[in-house]
């Protein structure tokens, strides 16, 4: 939808104003044509989408149906002592020795 002379005008220079200030935009006086003139596009657009029929849409939180892929939460058997300390760099009676945090 390109802006001809006849095209409506959605937003005024103190909406683009308030718009880039919000953004904490510092925007030159040629930015603010070139993006005033996309958010006015935008709008618009937005404007055509209201005409949209949709009194049966149903409201849906995704596009796609979602399903649950995790397992089930179940306890288990973990490792023992010697399978945990395995391949630690560093062991000292049976935990692991890192070194000090604080000091």
């Amino acid at each position: 939808m390109k802006m001809n002379k006849n095209t409506k005008k959605k937003i005024d220079p103190a909406g683009i104003e308030s718009v880039a200030r919000l953004a904490r935009l510092g925007l030159s006086a040629e930015e603010k044509e070139k993006f005033g003139g996309q958010l006015n596009e935008v709008l618009l657009y937005m404007e055509k989408l209201e005409e949209l029929p949709l009194d049966n849409v149903e409201p849906l939180s995704h596009v796609l149906p979602l399903k649950n892929v995790l397992r089930e939460d179940e306890p288990r058997p973990g490792l023992e002592q010697e399978q945990a300390l395995a391949n630690a760099p560093e062991k000292r009676d049976g935990f692991f020795k890192v070194p000090p945090v604080i000091e």
